[in-house]
Formats: structure tokens, C-alpha cells, sequence
């Protein structure tokens, strides 16, 4: 998605317009950015100071070049990724860059594919950094070239930049970038840079050093938790054990004669135990009486849930795609195959729980941890202290993961603490504290989810229609955010996947019921492609083995029009050596899948000889276009099958009369090294515009398997995860 002005000036490289820059005594400071509705032909402007940082790009007389990340770090390495497009325009030697975290800034910091807001998730920070920090950089670049010309008396064209340093070769002149900086930050703004041809980079597809390696090694990395001061006081929320339930009364008496509580105070949908330390506060807790109003709780089972997601699927939803004549379509059928998938709640389980530290000091607030959605948490704070927004500050810290977890629609970590320290008047900063248990048993799930697929099937084995009927849990409605991603009651996020999907059905109806709940749901690595890929593709191996065709053709004729799916097809069949023999017991499967800007396919091999599921080899094939650090982004589809691997086979949120049954990693078990597949990454060689690759590694893994089940001798599974069901 183009942000910036993009006309070609020269055949080796292309013009972006520099928007933003500012300038102050210690440094050259620049800024890039175009905030949502800026016309395109806006012209630079003078903004801040080196020593507030509301800049892209910092150069210091210390030659170190700083470099401002809006977007949360949580392990996905994001923070490098970013430092790497700067490093590249500008010609810096990566020994010298430095990140930080940039504050909340909407007007600077905001996310294009957010409206503006500023946050990270649905795999958009490279999508939407790309040109932003590539032109940062060479905007610096610009004004250090033209500062070493004047100084030397040369054409600015005959100077050259190379790690780190400016140099004109007639001459023999040379300076460092920290020579330069004052003298660059006295200068005039240009106007227009010239960004580098993609054959003349040397960092971007390369090998980069991670920034946060040495940090995290050595803990001087500051996360979230590691930012409590001394005067900090901890709170822990006893929250109710049924999901819409509030509080009725409670007696603090105990709470307050274990050593080191301090106070206790209710929020209505908890109740505070604040103490001088987590393990106080966590005692306290236990022994606080609360009385529960639980006039508003959901009190249904997970299997008394699914069953009336099941009920209304037998009824017509609301259309959220549809072409051709579907009744028509069934009604001329030779033949038609049904069948249904289940999918159960999730938790995100990240490895640090959640935690947030509120200093509010009257007229103004602070906030620190690993923000993910800093727009919504300076607002929703905002709101509840009747504060400007202006004058609630954020300082994102590292965070270890989220998958979605730490970017909640009403910022309900932030609002629950802010809530707190508003309660209690604190004078000292309160960081609120969650446990393992808090976060397994808290909710903000992938929501619960029932397929119903439908095919009419010609003569000859092809579809002439396709009914899919999807009934779970909306993530948006009833959020902030509804407007945005609700239309016609269809939210975006349940039928993506399904109501896009690529497959050439003449006759085809999607369809969705929205089913109310007191659980509270969230995005989870993926979305709403989590249950739609799976349900899909292992439907159209049903489709195949119906028309008695190989898996891996059936696909390749279904997608002749679609180049991206059928390029990543092929390339995993071709690595993963599909058609060959295997040995009894074990067999092949493949899955395609488009999500995030991302194309992928798995061929995943599975082993069923000795009565049990073992996984043995996922060979995967993605295309995410440009790749900027092809070992990061390895990574992160080595991570993102190991996510999906540990969902499909035994991950899973249970719910009896309500309340939830797992609590921690002994019985919402993470995927066990010795369970980790052999597993291969082939990227797809591109020169489109950057894809997401934090959650298109997730969605293939599942029904990958199921095929493979299959193709190893076992039976059709339509129900996650693997764990509980007869394979045999």
C-alpha cells in the first residue's frame, strides 16, 4: 500500500517525499510520515527535538544513529526489521544502530492499516513501515551529504556514503556520521530523496544483526516486568470464575493482615488486593472473600455451547459472500457431500503474563509495559481520568509475546489498572500484575467456532456449488472498533478466509451467525483464518478424494487464476517430494492458504505405524514478497508452525457450567520440543511489496495434518485439536 509519493526520477531508484523532520543542537533528528488523510502533496515540516523523541531517525555527535520503533517488539523482531530499512538508506554501519520504542503519537506513529491509530498486529509493521523508514533514512543520508559538500567544497553528487562514513574520493575527504550531524541539522529539508533500486541494496534481503540479542542474553533488556521502581506498589485483581459476573460485596478483613498488603478496593469487575510486592498481593488474594453477582454470568459447557452453534447453523445466516445460484446449484446436484468442523476456545498463553505499571500524578499520567495498541491504551486512560490524551504518556517496553493478547479493542489491561489507581488516589505508581492462572483462566480467547460445509457436485466430481456456514463468537461487535471492521452485522474478522477465498466456485454462498456470549473473545495469532483454513482445506481434500483426484492436482485446477497460491503450491510439493512413496503408516498432506498479504502451502508428513500421531516433517512454501531479513523471517514461520502445531494437536480452552477448567501449562500444554517437527522454510524470490509473516504461518498447519491423517491410513478429523479424537 503506497503511503508516500512514489514517481520514478531515475532508473536507479525511486523518489519518496520527505514529510517530517526536525533539528536541534545535539543532532540530526528526521522524522517520516504521512498521518491518514495528509495530502499527498504535503511539504516538510519543523517538529521537535533531539531530546524529545518524536522522530524516526536520531544521529548523535557520537556517530551512534538511534532509531524510533512506533510498532510493539513482542519477540517477533520487528524492532531489527525496521532499524534494518534505515540502515539500508542511510549507508550506517549496523555496529552503530541503536532502537527505542517510540512514544504515543498518533500524528507521527500511526499505523495506515489501523486508520491512523497507532498499534501493531495483523501482521502490518513492515507492510506499513516499509517506505516510511526506507525514506527516513535517506532523507538523513541526504542531509549528511549535502553538509559534507558545503564543508568541502564539492559537488554533493561526487560524495559517497559507506558504513557510517562520508567520503569524497578526489579530495580524500572523510568524516564519520557524528562529524556531520550538527552540521546536517542546519540545513535545509529535502524536499524529495532518492530511495535505492533493489539491486543496488546491500542490507535489505541480507542477513542483519538482531538489535535486541545481546540485551536479552545478557537481562538488561527491560520488559514489562523489570520497569517497577522502588516505590512502586503491586496489585492483583481477584476476578469472578464465570465470565459476566461482577462483583456483589466482598470482606477485605483477611486480605489486609497478610504482611505487606496494603489496601483492597473493588472496580466492580474485580476486586484489588494492592500489596509491597506480587507474592503479598497474590497471598491476599487468596484468602479475600468476594460474593459473586452472577445474575448476567454465562453458566453453559463448551459442549452445550457448540451444540447451540450447531442449532443455528440450521437456520440462513447473514451473507457475508455470494455469487451465482447456490439453490440452483444443489438443486441439479449428482451428488452432494456434507461436512462439519469444530474448533474450541484458545488462549494466547504468551510466555510473560500481562503486567502494567500507572503512574497517575493528577493532571498528568504515565504508562509502562508492552504496549500493542498504544492509540487505545492513551485514550482509554484518557477517558477514565478525564485527562487530555496529550497528557497520557506511553513507554513501550520489549514484551514477551502476544499473539494478539496484549492488543484488547477497550485496552482492558490498561483500563483495569488506570481504573485502580484512580480508585485508590494513588500517590505511587501501581502496576498491575497478572498470573499464569489470571491469564489462562481470563478470557479475550480465539473465539469458539462451527463450520458447516456444503458441495454440490457435478457428474464428473466438480462443484457447481459451495455453501459455507460459519457460526461462532464476533470478536468487534460491541467494541469500539465495531465500525470499522462490522457491516450489515457481518464482522470482517469471523468470515476472512472464508468470504475471500480464492477458489473457483460458480455458485457460492457464505454465510454467518453471530453467536452472544459473556466470554470475551480476541484476535488470536491469525484471526479469523485460524478456523476458515481449516475448515477449507480440509473440506477440498474431501472434494478430491471424492472425485477421486490427487489432493495436490484438484488445488492446481481450482487455482489456474491465481498465481501466488499456485506458486507456493507447487514450490512445497516439489521440496517436500509429493507423489513419492512412504512407508506404511504414514502419509502426506497439503494446504494453501492467503492471509496478511502472505501465500502459503504445507506439506506436512505424518506417522500413524505406532497407533499414535506423530508429526515428522512440515515443508512449508511462502510468498510474503520483499523479504527484508530472510533469517527473521525464517524464524518466524518456524515459530508460527510450532504455534499452530501446538493448537492443533492438543491446545484447548474447556468450559463447564461456565467456568473455565485450565489454568496453566500442566493442562494448556505448549507444543514439547521433543514434539517439533523437522521443519523447512522455501521463500518464494519476489520483488512485490512486503507481506505479513508473523501469523500466515499458522493457518496451513492444521489442516495440513488432517489430510495427512488420512493419507497415512486414518480417519477424516473435523474436530480440533487432534489430542481428543479417534485417528484410527
Amino acid at each position: 500500500m503506497a503511503l508516500l509519493d512514489n514517481e520514478p526520477t531515475a532508473a536507479s531508484g525511486v523518489s519518496r517525499r520527505t514529510f517530517l523532520a526536525g533539528t536541534a543542537a545535539s543532532g540530526l533528528v528526521i522524522a517520516v510520515a504521512l498521518p491518514v488523510g495528509l495530502p499527498r502533496q504535503a511539504r516538510a515540516q519543523q517538529v521537535g527535538t533531539a531530546t524529545t523523541p518524536n522522530a524516526f531517525v536520531r544521529i548523535a555527535p557520537d556517530n551512534t544513529v538511534t532509531v524510533l520503533i512506533k510498532h510493539l517488539d513482542k519477540g517477533q523482531g520487528i524492532a531489527t526489521g525496521l532499524a534494518s530499512l534505515v540502515a539500508e538508506e542511510l549507508d550506517a554501519d549496523p555496529a552503530a544502530i541503536r532502537t527505542e520504542f517510540a512514544p504515543a503519537n498518533a500524528a507521527l506513529y500511526g499505523n495506515a492499516y489501523f486508520g491512523g491509530f497507532q498499534g501493531t498486529g495483523q501482521s502490518t509493521s513492515m507492510r506499513d513501515s516499509f517506505d516510511k523508514m526506507r525514506t527516513a533514512g535517506a532523507a538523513a543520508r541526504a542531509m549528511l551529504v549535502s553538509a559534507a559538500a558545503l564543508r568541502w567544497g564539492v559537488p554533493a553528487e561526487e560524495v559517497s556514503v559507506h558504513l557510517g562514513v562520508v567520503s569524497h574520493t578526489g579530495s580524500g575527504q572523510s568524516a564519520d556520521f557524528g562529524d556531520l550531524a550538527l552540521a546536517a541539522a542546519a540545513l535545509p529539508i529535502p524536499e524529495d530523496v532518492l530511495l535505492k533500486a533493489p539491486g543496488d541494496w546491500t542490507i535489505i534481503g541480507k542477513a542483519f544483526p538482531r538489535v535486541d540479542s545481546a540485551a536479552k542474553s545478557d537481562g538488561t533488556a527491560i520488559f514489562g516486568l523489570d520497569a517497577r521502581t522502588p516505590d512502586t506498589i503491586v496489585a492483583v485483581l481477584k476476578r469472578p470464575d464465570r465470565f459476566g459476573a461482577v462483583v456483589g460485596s466482598f470482606d477485605a478483613a483477611r486480605a489486609k493482615e497478610v504482611p505487606g498488603v496494603i489496601d483492597v478496593i473493588s472496580i466492580g469487575l474485580g476486586v484489588a488486593v494492592l500489596a509491597r510486592d506480587t507474592w503479598a498481593a497474590i497471598k491476599g488474594r487468596e484468602v479475600l472473600d468476594v460474593t459473586w453477582d452472577g445474575s448476567q454470568a454465562e453458566t453453559r459447557g463448551s459442549d452445550q455451547m457448540m451444540a447451540d452453534l450447531k442449532a443455528l447453523a440450521d437456520a440462513p445466516g447473514l451473507i457475508a459472500a455470494q455469487n451465482g445460484d447456490v439453490e440452483v446449484a444443489f438443486g441439479d446436484a449428482a451428488q452432494i457431500l456434507e461436512a462439519d468442523y469444530e474448533l474450541p476456545y484458545l488462549a494466547h498463553a504468551p510466555m510473560e503474563p500481562l503486567n502494567v505499571i500507572v503512574d497517575w500524578q493528577g493532571d498528568r499520567c504515565r504508562i509502562t509495559g508492552g504496549c500493542q495498541a498504544q492509540s487505545s491504551d492513551q485514550l482509554t486512560a484518557a477517558a477514565i481520568l478525564e485527562l487530555p490524551p496529550e497528557n497520557v504518556e506511553i513507554v513501550t517496553t520489549w514484551a514477551g509475546g502476544s499473539f494478539g493478547r496484549r492488543a484488547t479493542p477497550g485496552s482492558n489491561l490498561v483500563a483495569e489498572a488506570v481504573l485502580i489507581a484512580k480508585a485508590t488516589n494513588a500517590a505511587r505508581p501501581i502496576q498491575l500484575m497478572w498470573t499464569r492462572e489470571d491469564d489462562i483462566k481470563g478470557g479475550f480467547y480465539r473465539p469458539m467456532f462451527y463450520h458447516r460445509l456444503r458441495a454440490s457436485l457435478a457428474p464428473d466430481g466438480l462443484v457447481k456449488g459451495w455453501r459455507h456456514t460459519l457460526a461462532g463468537q464476533s470478536i468487534n461487535i460491541g467494541t469500539p472498533i465495531e465500525g470499522f471492521l462490522v457491516k450489515d452485522g457481518v464482522d470482517a474478522m469471523s468470515v476472512e478466509g472464508a468470504a475471500d477465498m480464492p477458489y473457483a466456485f460458480a455458485n457460492r454462498l457464505t454465510e454467518v451467525h453471530n453467536a452472544p456470549t459473556a466470554v470475551p473473545a480476541l484476535w488470536w495469532r491469525s484471526v479469523g483464518h485460524t478456523h476458515t483454513a481449516f475448515a477449507i482445506e480440509s473440506f477440498v481434500d474431501e472434494l478430491a478424494q471424492a472425485a477421486g483426484a490427487d489432493p495436490l492436482d484438484y488445488r492446481r485446477g481450482l487455482l489456474a487464476n491465481h498465481p501466488r497460491h499456485l506458486g507456493v503450491l507447487n514450490l512445497a510439493a516439489e521440496k517436500a517430494g509429493w507423489g513419492t512413496p512412504m512407508p506404511n503408516g504414514q502419509g502426506r498432506g497439503i494446504a494453501v492458504h492467503e492471509s496478511f498479504g502472505t501465500w502459503v502451502a504445507n506439506v506436512i508428513e505424518v506417522d500413524l505405524s505406532q497407533r499414535d500421531l506423530r508429526v515428522l516433517r512440515v515443508v512449508c512454501a511462502a510468498d510474503c514478497g520483499t523479504v527484508v531479513n530472510p533469517d527473521n523471517v525464517v524464524a518466524q514461520f518456524e515459530g508460527g508452525i510450532g504455534f499452530g502445531l501446538g493448537a492443533a494437536l492438543q491446545n484447548k480452552i474447556v468450559l463447564e457450567e461456565g467456568r473455565v477448567q485450565q489454568a496453566n501449562f500442566d493442562d494448556y500444554l505448549p507444543l514439547r520440543m521433543s514434539q517439533m517437527p523437522k521443519v523447512e522454510v522455501h521463500l518464494i524470490d519476489s520483488a512485490e511489496p512486503p507481506g505479513g509473516v508473523g501469523e500466515p504461518p499458522v493457518p496451513c498447519v492444521a489442516p495440513a495434518i488432517a489430510n495427512a491423517i488420512v493419507a497415512a491410513g486414518g480417519k477424516r478429523v473435523r474436530k480440533l485439536p487432534f489430542i481428543d479424537e479417534v485417528l484410527f
